[in-house]
């Protein structure tokens, strides 16, 4: 299988920092974060690739330091990697992702008791490693991982962690009035509570020819319906980088009041074949790109 990852973060149109932090590493084997692979494709190694997002909170309490302080411990977490170990089996996997979360949950606290001033700091987390034509989704908070794939669109694989689907799940509201709830900001997971551990989710999905994963904080999916970003990858969905610079555009024009960070990871595999409903395909984009 051949993959390409890009990404980016940006500041928004009202915030004076950017919270966020974004990592990518299209190959864990030569260890090569944050390379540039702008539209390139590369054979997926042994070890997979791994795209990371997190969305930092505290404003004045640096939420900042809390994103890249997670960030970074993951990869560290990634560069010691006994792989042969941790890919013999799903457990083995699960078992190491969720360390690579309470290590960087160790740090921002640790960080927390050096400055007490920044008491209140905490980030989202949502990570995506690739390998062995599986795709393994760890989160916690709101930021989110969505599959899209040509033939059948896009869908959320994650479940946000926050009020607003806490009463979905209990029927207090419907699922279509969670977009504008006056709460919908509220997250009941993090990174950084001093008085709760963090609980990430992680789920596994089997890799089909031609998806395309798509990972964001919330200036995105918190401004933009799915629809719309459905409309805006069918439009750009061969070009990534163009793909990525169209979703951001999407969500600054939609309102861009918060920091917004992207990552595309776009999977071929090694032979490609020609799609039998090829044709199903250039309608959609057609359709789309009115």
């Amino acid at each position: 299988m051949k993959i390409n990852i890009c990404a980016l973060s940006d500041i928004g149109k009202e915030r004076t920092n950017n919270e966020d932090a974004v990592s990518v590493c299209q190959d864990l084997g030569k260890s090569a974060w944050n390379s540039s692979f702008a539209n390139k494709y590369t054979v997926l190694s042994s070890c997979g690739a791994v795209s990371i997002i997190a969305d930092g909170m505290g404003g004045a309490n640096a939420g900042e330091i809390a994103s890249a302080l997670a960030v970074e411990n993951i990869k560290e977490s990634f560069r010691s990697a006994d792989y042969e170990k941790i890919l013999a089996s799903d457990n083995n996997i699960y078992a190491f992702l969720r360390d690579c979360i309470s290590q960087s949950n160790k740090a921002i606290l640790d960080y927390v008791v050096k400055s007490p001033d920044s008491i209140g700091l905490g980030t989202t987390i949502v990570l995506l490693w690739i390998v062995n034509r599986k795709a393994y989704v760890v989160w916690c908070g709101d930021s989110r991982c969505y599959c899209f794939n040509p033939d059948s669109g896009l869908k959320l694989l994650t479940k946000d962690h926050s009020l607003v689907q806490e009463l979905v799940d209990k029927g207090a509201i419907k699922a279509e009035d969670a977009f504008n709830h006056p709460d919908n900001n509220v997250i009941t997971r993090c990174l950084g509570d001093v008085d709760a551990e963090p609980e990430p989710e992680i789920l596994t999905y089997t890799i089909k020819d031609g998806d395309i994963f798509l990972l964001c904080s919330d200036g995105l999916c918190g401004y933009c319906r799915d629809s719309k970003i459905e409309k805006m990858m069918y439009r750009h969905y061969d070009n990534m980088e163009e793909c990525q610079r169209s979703l951001l555009q999407l969500a600054l024009k939609e309102g861009g009041q918060d920091n917004i960070s992207i990552s595309l990871c776009a999977t071929l595999p090694e032979v490609h074949k020609k799609s039998k409903i090829g044709f199903i395909r250039k309608i959609k984009r057609f359709i789309y790109r009115i």
